[in-house]
């Protein structure tokens, strides 16, 4: 790394990257000054294999829930009811603190059910989720028992090992989502602001054991892609980026307020290609699920295989991202470049890339700024977000007549992703007078 270029803490960033990856950091000697804090280093653990017998024995009782409660586990329905029940019995005998959210559409009745595991920084939550509901012409086996069964398992799993992540693990299933995302819009809508900026990353799973499965990754948030991408890789098993649902499954409700999403899907009504057929066998010109939305979504529309390999893949993202050491605050990215600013000119412009994290920036972004400048109220400067956002930091004022800008502001930026490439801006809108940017820097 060339330290005239823009540049992340050395010791921050090795941390960052270890936070997100759940992989040791290992030793790194922070730049003078620097300010980066000491986070705890320890090796994430290794994921279990989820047993698939346990997951297909709860696809068994969804299928046994529907065909008691008139065919199906639909919202408003007594079969959804009867499968948010069985879920909770089983969290709560395995230690985890349940709730039960209610809300109301199309004149029913809904819920949500959310449980977490003791431990972990609340401060960083990691969430997996699945819709519960299917739709009212069928069980809703693969749609979206099985997303629903694998997240179930691997909750179950982190009890039966007794997992002491270093993230809160917060896991939900989510109703209603075959009306349109209700459910999980509703949880998110109902999250103060400043509970949502606690949300590290949100990792969905609808759709996992499709009978003619293809291997679908979410490619929202570069960091959570690569998770599963890796994990798929080791298996030799390719994956392609999932578009057949993207933006009709309950990981939209959590990026539409800036929280980092990702997730598996072996997907639905669209048909696999002969290509994609090669690549993972299966029958082209065939839908990936030919029974989606239909009545014959029961426990034969499964291929063991796909939910197998996707059931690990979620323990192997929990395991991988909740048990790493966690970024912690105070981290600092710094930009040491100088940058002229001409007199009475165009703005320029000074860059800080920040990678390695989930979630969004925090409600008090603290930006660091040192301008030399012999009039600084000739300077208009303004934080740029990686979307292009301004936020203002200073106006230009006749009466500023002090020499340099040598300052820390803060900046409410918890609507915005904290990955990218954020930048400086800074305009002299006088004449007579001259400067450069020395530095600046984020503090997270």
């Amino acid at each position: 790394m060339r330290l005239s270029a823009p540049r992340h803490t050395a010791a921050a960033a090795v941390i960052a990257l270890a936070g997100l990856l759940g992989t040791a950091a290992p030793a790194a000697n922070a730049a003078p000054n620097a300010g980066a804090p000491t986070a705890r280093a320890a090796a994430a653990l290794a994921a279990p294999d989820i047993p698939l017998a346990n997951v297909k024995a709860h696809l068994a009782q969804f299928q046994s829930i529907a065909a008691a409660n008139g065919g199906n586990r639909a919202h408003g329905r007594p079969g959804y009811r009867a499968s948010i029940d069985y879920v909770k019995g089983k969290l709560d005998a395995a230690g985890y603190t349940t709730t039960i959210q209610q809300f109301t559409t199309s004149g029913a009745v809904g819920y949500n059910l959310i449980a977490e595991w003791p431990g972990g920084d609340p401060n960083q939550v990691l969430m997996a989720g699945a819709h519960l509901d299917s739709v009212t012409s069928g069980a809703g086996i693969n749609d979206n028992g099985s997303g629903s069964a694998g997240v179930l398992e691997t909750a179950l799993a982190v009890s039966r090992a007794g997992l002491q992540p270093t993230k809160k693990l917060r896991f939900g299933w989510w109703g209603a989502e075959e009306l349109g995302l209700i459910g999980s819009r509703h949880y998110v809508t109902n999250l103060p602001a400043a509970e949502r900026a606690k949300v590290s990353g949100y990792l969905n799973f609808d759709m996992i054991g499709s009978p003619n499965p293809g291997y679908f990754v979410y490619d929202d948030n570069v960091a959570l892609e690569k998770v599963f991408k890796d994990y798929f890789g080791g298996l030799g098993v390719p994956t392609e980026i999932e578009t057949e649902g993207d933006g009709r499954s309950d990981h939209a409700s959590f990026k539409n307020v800036g929280i980092a999403v990702g997730g598996l899907f072996t997907g639905a009504g669209r048909l696999k290609t002969a290509a994609q057929a090669q690549k993972w066998g299966g029958t082209s010109g065939q839908a990936f699920d030919r029974c989606y939305h239909s009545s014959c979504d029961t426990t034969t529309n499964i291929n063991d295989t796909a939910l197998d390999r996707n059931s690990d893949a979620i323990a192997h993202s929990i395991w991988t991202l909740g048990t790493g050491p966690v970024v912690p605050p105070g981290t600092t990215y710094e930009n040491t470049a100088n940058v002229t600013v001409p007199e009475n000119g165009a703005a320029v412009t000074s860059t800080v890339t920040v990678a390695g994290r989930t979630g969004n920036a925090p409600s008090a972004l603290s930006v660091g700024v040192d301008i030399k400048h012999t009039w600084r109220g000739d300077l208009v400067i303004d934080l740029l977000a990686p979307d292009g956002t301004a936020y203002r930091l200073k106006n230009s004022s006749a009466n500023d007549s002090a020499d340099n800008v040598i300052a820390t502001y803060t900046v409410n930026a918890s609507s915005e992703p904290a990955n990218g490439a954020w930048k400086l801006r800074v305009q002299d809108v006088a004449a007579n007078d001259t400067g450069f940017v020395d530095s600046w820097k984020l503090t997270f």
